[in-house]
């Protein structure tokens, strides 16, 4: 397990270092000053000048990466151009409704898609699998902002259920905080939801084939031992890394859906740096973003030997 560990630790490092230069590269041949944005249409080039100084941004662009990745190193993302503030600290700031809609929508997703799969497995070539099916098929196919709006329209204006944007933290109760949440949930959940779903089925079915399911039916044990101790344990691997997958999608995929229902996330915050030319921000939060969906993949990794005894973690 240790050594498991350490080596699954040691494989993230190149990842990430390739990921920080894609990250600087991308953002540095982004057309746009933010020097001249942050001073405005009626800056001179001495004050432009001045500012790209002081921000650094006068530097060669390797020395600029270097610093960038040792002052990351140390915690240390930077100042945001724009909101005078450490970058960390608007992380932070923005993190919590990201996390309160990625985590209400895996577990809507969830809720949803397990049985659904298991229930089209179970009945197989049938009209409940077809129908399963069918709809899995439509939640991959409709995007999330089509979808968000479509719940708007609907939930929000013509059946006034729910409010159509807008955010309000749990300390405001729990039904206040979670009416603000269901639709971009909905909305964000449901294309994941669907994918769950078919590889739930996919996987059940593979095992549910396999001769030692078929001597346990000749025994005599019940379809729902057969089902829930036999073989859904052996088919949840597949199933586990498409749940981490997914949730790592849904905090990186949010974007859209913060735009549309107007949450104060991590996706509001990039959009607005973008649109402000703060590198240091859209550094800051795409390297966080991908250390979050990293950390999520390892850990899903360290789970497969608690889910499968045949998967030897103390393997070097």
């Amino acid at each position: 397990m240790k050594w498991y560990l350490v080596n699954r630790v040691l494989s993230l490092i190149p990842v990430l270092f390739v990921v920080s230069i894609v990250i600087f590269s991308i953002i540095h041949i982004t057309p746009g000053d933010p020097a001249a944005i942050l001073l405005g249409e009626e800056a001179t080039d001495q004050q432009i000048q001045d500012l790209r100084g002081k921000l650094g941004l006068d530097k060669p662009i390797v020395e600029q990466y270097f610093l960038w990745v040792t002052n990351a190193l140390q915690g240390d993302l930077g100042m945001s151009y724009f909101m005078k503030e450490p970058v960390l600290n608007s992380i932070f700031s923005h993190l919590i409704p990201t996390i309160s809609v990625a985590v209400l929508a895996g577990t809507i997703s969830l809720i949803i898609s397990i049985p659904l799969g298991i229930l089209a497995a179970v009945y197989r070539e049938t009209s409940v699998d077809r129908t399963v099916m069918g709809i899995s098929l439509l939640g991959m196919c409709v995007p999330s902002f089509l979808l968000g709006l479509f719940l708007v329209l609907l939930i929000g204006v013509k059946l006034q259920w729910l409010p159509v944007a807008g955010y309000r933290p749990i300390q405001a109760g729990l039904w206040e905080h979670l009416k603000y949440l269901i639709l971009p949930s909905i909305s964000l959940g449901a294309m994941h939801a669907a994918l769950i779903a078919r590889m739930s089925r996919s996987s059940l079915l593979e095992v549910l084939n396999m001769n030692y399911i078929k001597t346990a039916r000749s025994k005599g044990v019940t379809e729902r031992l057969v089902i829930f101790r036999h073989s859904l344990q052996n088919a949840f691997l597949p199933i586990l890394t498409v749940i981490g997958q997914t949730f790592g999608a849904l905090i990186a995929g949010a974007v859209v859906t913060e735009t549309i229902f107007n949450i104060p996330g991590i996706g509001q915050l990039i959009i607005n740096s973008v649109e402000r030319r703060d590198y240091a921000v859209i550094q800051g939060v795409v390297l966080f973003v991908t250390c979050v969906y990293v950390v999520i993949n390892l850990l899903v990794d360290l789970l497969y030997g608690v889910i499968d005894p045949r998967v030897r973690l103390d393997k070097k």
